[in-house]
C-alpha cells in the first residue's frame, strides 16, 4: 500500500489544500486545523450550518496563510500562518473548551463580511493542549481543531466502490482526509489497526462517522442527499454511517506521497 494523496485544512471547515508532503507534529499534520472560526459566543462554526465556507480557499506561501473566495480572487486575505501574539479566548468545539488566540481583528472582519455574520478567526497556540477522547487514545494524545482525532485515512478503492454505486460520482475532497492510500482493497482502512509509514507508527482507533457535511458539493456549496444516502445503505454501524478511519500516530517526521504503508 502507498500514500497516494495528502491534504491539510489550515482553517477548519474551509477548503483544504492537496500537498506532496507534510510534517507530523504532536497534534497531527503541521498547519492542519490550527485555525478555526467561532461565533460571538466562542462556539465553533462549520459547513454543517454554513455551507458557503467551502467556497473559501486557503493557500500557504512564504510563512503566510492566504484566503480567497471562489469566483472573487481579487478580494483576498493574507495573515501570518503562525501568529506570535493575540487576545486569549476560551472557545468551544463539540464538548471541549480550549484556549485560543484572536490575533487579527481585520481577519475576523473579513470573514464576518464573507459569511454575513459576526465571527472571529482564532488560532490554537502550542500551549493549548486538546486531548483526544480517552476511550480511544492513550494518555497524552492531543489534536488540533479537528472533529476529534489528529488524522483521517481513506483508501482510493473505498471511494471508487462508493462512486460505482452513485449516479453522479463525488470527489475525495468531500470527506476531508489527511492521508489517502492506494493499492489496497476497498475499506481496507477499517482493519488497519497498526501500520508504519517510514519510521512513524500509526494506529487505527475508530471508524469515522459521517455527517451532512459530505453532502455539500465543494465546487458549488450546494447540498443534497448523496453520498450519505447511498453510504447509509451499506456502511451503517450502530446507527452511524462510517467512511474512513481515524488514526493516531507515535512520533513526528515527514510523510510524503509515494511513501509505503507497512502493516
Amino acid at each position: 500500500m502507498i500514500v497516494s494523496r495528502l491534504y491539510i485544512h489550515p482553517i477548519k471547515s474551509l477548503a483544504g489544500i492537496r500537498v506532496d508532503a507534510f510534517t507530523l507534529t504532536d497534534r497531527g499534520a503541521a498547519n492542519d486545523r490550527r485555525w478555526m472560526l467561532v461565533d460571538a459566543e466562542g462556539e465553533f462554526i462549520t459547513q454543517r450550518r454554513h455551507p458557503r465556507m467551502v467556497l473559501l480557499h486557503t493557500s500557504l506561501e512564504d510563512g503566510e496563510l492566504a484566503v480567497r473566495e471562489q469566483g472573487d480572487p481579487h478580494d483576498s486575505l493574507r495573515i501570518p500562518a503562525v501568529p506570535e501574539l493575540g487576545e486569549s479566548l476560551q472557545v468551544r468545539i463539540w464538548d471541549d473548551v480550549c484556549t485560543a488566540l484572536h490575533p487579527f481583528t481585520h481577519a475576523s472582519e473579513w470573514f464576518s463580511r464573507k459569511l454575513d455574520m459576526d465571527v472571529r478567526l482564532v488560532y490554537m497556540p502550542e500551549a493549548s493542549h486538546r486531548a483526544v477522547d480517552a476511550d480511544y487514545a492513550p494518555d497524552g494524545a492531543i489534536t488540533s481543531f479537528t472533529d476529534g482525532y489528529p488524522l483521517l485515512l481513506i483508501g482510493e478503492a473505498s471511494l471508487d466502490d462508493l462512486n460505482a454505486r452513485l449516479t453522479i460520482p463525488v470527489s475525495m475532497e468531500r470527506f476531508r482526509p489527511n492521508i489517502v492510500m492506494a493499492d489496497a482493497a476497498a475499506y481496507a482502512e477499517d482493519g488497519l489497526l497498526r501500520f508504519t509509514i517510514g519510521d512513524i507508527g500509526f494506529s487505527g482507533v475508530k471508524r469515522c462517522a459521517r455527517c451532512v457535511l459530505t453532502t455539500i458539493d465543494p465546487a458549488t456549496a450546494l447540498g443534497g442527499k448523496e453520498p450519505l444516502r447511498t453510504l447509509a445503505g451499506y456502511r451503517t454501524v450502530d446507527g452511524k454511517v462510517m467512511f474512513g478511519m481515524n488514526i493516531l500516530h507515535q512520533g513526528t517526521g515527514m510523510v510524503r506521497v509515494g511513501d509505503r504503508l507497512m502493516v
